[in-house]
């Protein structure tokens, strides 16, 4: 293009004549300069044959030519990164290579180049014009020489062609002909002629004329004209103009346009329809009127996308007239049956919805204008809306339904009618008004619009009444026939109409709580559904149509945490007054009524799945939360859904098979679907029991889970949408049912892991196949790479230590001689012998990404054996710290007989990371885990590496061993209330007050023997507290002799050895403590045995004794410093009260638990802070166990935020320790949490022995 012949200029120009003379009449016809420019710079949109000139054409081939292979290697690039993603949109892709490719070198100088070549042309072009336009200038010198000789001249005098002369001819003479020719005296075919000319006519030429003025006046006379077709052609021009004029232009003609109509409204010579006459729009006047009403129409609705390009004065203006023409009202004496219609009514009759006010309170700019002039001088067009909103009701209430039935009959159906009765009228200007109040209520300065004083009520009308008034509307007025049609998609009933309107204000948060989150608003939306549970014979005739609108206005509600806590607690939820029940519970008793079909007035009625499947997903909303699962337990409807599921599943078994070419296969096939739909449905509704860790126990209750499961995970595999009011995805879900035994099987037999390591494999090893592969993919930077992260999250939520253990538990590696390099892993085991364990060449040889592939099992290994019980459980079976160090002594490079040096890259960094955290225990300031990147400088990685034991202690901190603290004069005191029983009760609220002070002024004194002591007196006296014992005293009496030949799992065993080199880094065990531990771990579970009643279950987890390692006994017998008869004693003591179900946890086979609890906060909290974490729940009572990991998430508050941003925060909270977190810097706010929450939470948590059962 830079070397472009004069050849290409040529052609060049040859291009853009072509193109200017195609335009030619837009061009001419613009105002100004700034006009054209803006023609030809949104030409492609507004011209249909734009990339049919030859000069676009030009330059696309042109643009495909210098940068074509840019932007294809841009896109596949971005493929490339973006393959394994979540998906990115077309226009994100667009955005992304426009951006690169505008950057890039090639474009600059293409653009560069253009700008050259194209200046040569315009030049050219120029100077061209300027020699044409000499060679004119002297032939109109010539011409005008031979008028001047000629007597007579012609009108066709120049023989230029240029719309200049032509619009400058007219404006200086043709304009007050015309202004003549309009005259009413004129003859008929005078003044058609003149209108033609007129409409052929440029506008922009016609406007800037002087006479512009007078002959607008002149116009807007004669839209009176009897003859429609002169009005006709009036109007074609105003909509010309309206078309292809600037705002301050066609502003004058809204405006003319505007008043003629207020005062055609107005004048009392006009035969204007009444009510009582109704509208027939075949009559001429009528179609006159209503043709001018909606040309005005479709101007405000398009004005908006273009006035803020325009002085604010210009929309101001279009909106004063509007809102003048539209407050037109008749003379008020008359009955309102024979009064003449007013404006608002054609209005409403040509935009039912009231579309132009939605659009105009679009944009801040026109709002502000609307709002204020309806506050100043125009509220009375929000007054007659309210007013006819209420006279509609007053209808329905006072006719009855066949009556009224034609209101919105003749809005839904689509058939062609002539005639609008007045009913029908009122029934559209209602429509009209509930739109345009709906649009308003969602604005602040709209919303102070209220209250409004009606003439025909006393009280003033505030938003409140409004908002109850629509709730009315729903289920007292009819609906259209077959509303719930899909192919209904145009729909003006009351009742859907309302419901859009609510809608829309319950989606804006602010609006919600200002109209509809009240006791007033709730009870009035629950007024139908009191009524049929009371079978009131009084109540409306409410539809199931109405209900299921009703429903889905409170599942809105229901999904924002404002009107969730509104509809669980009602307005005053401190206040201690009785008060009828609050609206969760009259939609959770409804809503059991109808699963279990105890409404007599919907028996047998084709809706009532949906009005089911509406009101459970109301209560989804609720139960969703642990707030509202709460709230909703004695209500069992878990136990209802179950049940209704079961019964509709032993249905579908009974639809017969279709028979191709049968005549009943289309029934058939619609009975199916039916009862399909609503069997999913169900499942979908127990399904979202999972979402609380309490909910998920009910759902397996209901022995349902397998199938809730497998109907996720179709969806899940379909990539189908989930329900409209979630508020999380399927993932949530996954991981709280992963988080039992029983979920990780059903998610096993569903196909859900197969499909998500299947995955995996594909991401990790082989690549997308539908990707083209044009360059080698690029090598990873970070040690996951982006394709793999989704998939490495999923196994880390997958892999709790229930699931690990039902999904692994005692299964041996397959260790197979030889991998095929197309076998694909389907299971858990498989990860661990193909990403893990790579003990043998076969496996190493088997992975395509060797390195990539193993750092990321190593990594997986990392987080999964955060997890104690998980840990001990793969280091028993597979014993992974041994196959570690092996690979590590693999890594060795001898240099010489005495001289070995390991290898540093990415796998051996990464297994030493490993190798440290699954073989020291201890928290943040105990122990020191090495990093997993290199440092700059000589030494890029100073941390000694090993392959054999013992491990070096410089991964362990100095400053932390224990040393027993000398007591002082407080904790002195302290001991001496433990001698005081004169009034137990009181003794035992005394020393919790003690504890306190001295927690949060000396804690660090409560550790050691003064801890061990004030632990042993405290639960001694607890125990011989009938009030405080929740469990009864079980007599013990097996010796050591009786267990000694008992035999512990090997994670337990191995859980001991832990234990004790644990306990002897901080001084507290002996060399000898490891034989005393295990004949506590023996007798705890010979006495646990005593108290559990044997369970027959196909899970691993609940065959035998407790699967994984007792953290509890293990730390209870650290703080007794080892003493075993010290342990025992306390143990038997300390089971009979509360705490202890919550603290040890073999006591009762809780699974739903915290990583951080089952383990005691061991790797996370630093010894001293688990033991006051231990003694703060001993003290306190069991809630504040909830209170302290509550105040370890405040402390984690900005991390958590970071890491939610990073997308890896589970990843965050399994492997990081909890640095800084002490349990006496929270004391003051778990005192508050204790004021605020304890009824509750101990409520819930004295109920530990029903829901275990």
């Amino acid at each position: 293009m830079a070397q472009s012949s004069g050849e290409d200029a040529v052609v060049l120009q040859a291009m853009l004549r072509q193109l200017f003379q195609s335009v030619k009449e837009k061009i001419t016809g613009a105002p100004s300069l700034e006009c054209a420019e803006e023609i030809l710079v949104h030409l492609e949109e507004t011209d249909e044959n734009f990339h049919n000139y030859e000069f676009v054409k030009y330059l696309r081939q042109h643009i495909c030519n210098t940068l074509g292979s840019m932007i294809e290697e841009e896109m596949e690039k971005w493929t490339s990164d973006q393959n394994q993603a979540e998906e990115s949109g077309y226009d994100t892709v667009v955005q992304h290579v426009t951006k690169r490719t505008q950057e890039s070198k090639e474009y600059k100088e293409m653009m560069h180049s253009l700008k050259n070549i194209m200046m040569v042309v315009v030049e050219s072009m120029i100077n061209k014009f300027e020699e044409d336009e000499i060679r004119n200038q002297e032939r109109q010198k010539k011409i005008q020489k031979e008028k001047s000789n000629n007597s007579y001249c012609t009108d066709n005098c120049s023989d230029s062609d240029s719309s200049f002369n032509q619009s400058y001819k007219f404006c200086q003479g043709k304009l007050q002909l015309i202004l003549d020719q309009l005259d009413p005296g004129q003859p008929k075919e005078v003044r058609y002629e003149a209108l033609q000319t007129l409409c052929s006519a440029p506008p922009s030429d016609v406007l800037n004329c002087e006479n512009w003025t007078t002959l607008c006046e002149k116009l807007t006379m004669s839209l009176s004209d009897p003859d429609p077709v002169f009005s006709d052609r009036i109007l074609k021009f105003y909509a010309q103009t309206f078309t292809l004029s600037p705002l301050h232009m066609t502003k004058e003609i809204y405006t003319s346009l505007a008043k003629y109509l207020k005062l055609y409204f107005l004048s009392r010579e006009n035969h204007i329809p009444t009510l009582s006459t109704g509208i027939d729009i075949s009559n001429p006047n009528v179609i006159c009127l209503l043709k001018k009403v909606r040309l005005l129409n479709e101007y405000q609705k398009e004005a908006p996308s273009f006035w803020i390009r325009h002085p604010e004065k210009y929309m101001e203006e279009i909106v004063e007239n509007t809102l003048s023409l539209l407050s037109v009202k008749h003379d008020q004496s008359h009955l309102v049956s024979q009064k003449n219609l007013d404006p608002i009514y054609f209005f409403a009759l040509v935009d039912t919805k009231a579309v132009w006010f939605k659009k105009w309170m679009h944009a801040y700019y026109s709002r502000t204008a609307v709002l204020r002039l309806l506050e100043k001088k125009y509220k009375s067009l929000i007054t007659t809306a309210v007013q006819q909103c209420f006279q509609y009701f007053d209808l329905c209430e006072a006719m009855k339904v066949n009556e009224i039935l034609s209101h919105s009959k003749h809005c839904g159906n689509k058939q062609k009618t002539f005639f609008y009765s007045g009913q029908e009228l009122q029934y559209i200007y209602f429509i009209h008004s509930l739109c345009l109040l709906g649009r308003l209520l969602i604005y602040t300065q709209g919303r102070r619009l209220f209250p409004i004083k009606l003439k025909s009520r006393k009280d003033l009308v505030s938003l409140t009444d409004l908002l109850v008034l629509f709730t009315q509307l729903i289920y007292y007025s009819p609906s259209c026939p077959k509303m719930t049609s899909a192919a209904h998609l145009d729909n003006y009933s009351p009742a859907s109409m309302v419901t859009e309107v609510l809608q829309i204000l319950c989606d804006q948060k602010e609006c919600a709580v200002e109209c509809l989150y009240n006791n007033t608003v709730i009870e009035a939306l629950l007024q139908p559904i009191h009524n049929l549970m009371k079978e009131t014979k009084a109540a409306p005739n409410c539809s199931e149509a109405a209900l299921i609108h009703i429903a889905d206005i409170l599942a809105r509600i229901a999904s924002v945490e404002e009107g969730l806590t509104l509809l669980l607690y009602g307005e005053n939820m401190n206040s201690s007054e009785e008060k009828s029940p609050t609206g969760a519970h009259i939609i959770a008793q409804f809503s059991k009524k109808l699963l279990d079909e105890d409404i007599s007035i919907f028996s047998g009625s084709e809706m009532l799945p949906v009005v089911k499947g509406a009101f459970i997903s109301v209560c989804r909303q609720i139960y969703g939360t642990c707030e509202g699962l709460q709230v909703l337990i004695p209500y069992s409807l878990h136990e209802s859904i179950a049940k209704a599921w079961k019964k509709t599943s032993l249905l579908s078994e009974r639809i017969p098979t279709p028979v191709k070419g049968s005549d009943s296969v289309s029934s058939i096939s619609q009975e199916s679907q039916n009862i399909m739909a609503w069997e999913e449905n169900l499942l979908d509704d127990l399904l979202n029991f999972a979402a609380t860790p309490k909910g998920l126990l009910f759902l397996q209750r209901t022995g349902a889970i397998n199938e809730c499961v497998t109907f996720m995970f179709n969806r899940y595999a379909k990539k189908l949408q989930i329900s409209r009011h979630k508020k999380f995805g399927y993932g949530v879900l996954v991981t709280q049912v992963a988080s039992t035994a029983a979920g990780a099987i059903a998610l096993q037999s569903s196909g859900f892991i197969n499909a998500l390591i299947t995955e995996l494999w594909a991401n990790l090893e082989c690549g997308r196949d539908d990707v083209r592969v044009t360059h080698p993919r690029s090598t990873p930077v970070d040690p996951i790479d982006r394709s793999c992260q989704k998939s490495f999250l999923g196994l880390v939520n997958l892999l709790p230590y229930p699931a690990v253990y039902e999904l692994v538990g005692n299964q041996d590696l397959p260790n197979k001689a030889e991998y095929s390099l197309r076998e694909v892993p389907t299971c858990v085991l498989d990860i661990l012998d193909r990403l893990i364990i790579l003990n043998s060449e076969a496996k190493i040889r088997s992975l395509f990404n060797y390195e990539q592939s193993h750092i990321f099992g190593l990594r997986l290994l990392s987080v999964v054996c955060c997890d104690l019980d998980t840990l001990l459980l793969l280091e028993a079976q597979y014993q992974v710290s041994e196959m570690l160090l092996n690979a590590q002594e693999e890594n060795i490079l001898e240099t010489s007989e005495s001289h070995r040096h390991f290898i540093i890259d990415g796998l051996s960094v990464e297994r030493n990371h490993v190798l440290v955290r699954i073989n020291f225990i201890g928290g943040p300031m105990e122990r020191i885990l090495p990093p997993r990147v290199l440092e700059k400088g000589d030494d890029p990685y100073p941390w000694p590496m090993f392959s054999s034991y013992p491990l070096p202690t410089c991964y362990l901190s100095e400053v932390t061993r224990n040393a027993d603290l000398k007591q002082d004069n407080d904790l002195g005191k302290l001991l001496l209330h433990f001698k005081m029983s004169d009034k137990q009760t009181e003794w035992i609220e005394n020393c919790r007050r003690q504890f306190c002070k001295m927690m949060k002024a000396k804690p660090d004194i409560i550790s050691g023997s003064a801890l061990l002591e004030l632990l042993e007196k405290f639960v001694l006296h607890l125990s011989e507290s009938p009030s405080e014992c929740y469990f009864p005293s079980v007599e013990y009496t097996a010796t050591d002799a009786n267990v000694k030949n008992e035999s512990l799992s090997s994670v337990q065993q191995l859980g001991i050895k832990m234990t004790v080199r644990y306990g002897q880094f901080l001084n507290l065990l002996k060399d000898s403590a490891e034989n005393d531990l295990t004949l506590v771990l023996k007798h705890c579970e010979r006495f646990l045995k005593q108290q559990q009643a044997p369970i027959k279950s196909s899970l691993l987890c609940l065959q035998g004794s407790y699967a994984g390692h007792d953290w509890f006994v293990s730390s209870l017998f650290m703080i007794m410093l080892g003493d075993k008869e010290k342990t025992l004693r306390f143990l038997q003591q300390f089971s009979r009260l509360l705490i202890s179900a919550f603290l040890w946890l073999p006591r009762l086979h809780i699974s739903i638990c915290l990583l951080w609890i089952t383990q005691c906060f061991w790797n996370y909290l630093d010894w001293i802070e688990i033991c006051h974490y231990i003694a703060t729940c001993v003290f306190l009572g069991p809630d504040y166990q909830v209170y302290i990991c509550i105040a370890i998430f405040k402390h984690l508050q900005q991390d958590i935020l970071q890491h939610t941003q990073t997308q890896d925060l589970q990843v965050f909270l399994k492997e990081e320790a909890l640095h800084g977190f002490r349990v006496s810097d929270y004391f003051e706010y778990m005192e508050i949490l204790e004021q605020n929450y304890r009824p509750v939470v101990l409520r819930d948590m004295r109920n530990v022995r029903v829901q275990n059962t």
